[in-house]
C-alpha cells in the first residue's frame, strides 16, 4: 500500500516516523524525531 505525501508529513520519512537503513533495520527519523510530522517546534535543548 502506497501512502501519499501530505503537507504535514515529514519529507524524509514520508510520515512513517522512521527511516530504513541501507544495511537493514530502521531507526527513528532524525528530522521529525519519530512523529512523522514536519511541524517545526521550538525545542530549547
Amino acid at each position: 500500500m502506497t501512502k501519499t505525501l501530505t503537507m504535514n508529513d515529514c519529507p524524509y520519512c514520508e510520515g512513517h516516523g522512521y527511516v530504513q537503513l541501507l544495511l537493514g533495520g530502521s531507526e527513528t527519523c532524525y528530522s521529525c524525531q519519530g512523529t512523522g510530522s514536519d511541524h517545526e517546534e521550538d525545542d530549547d535543548h
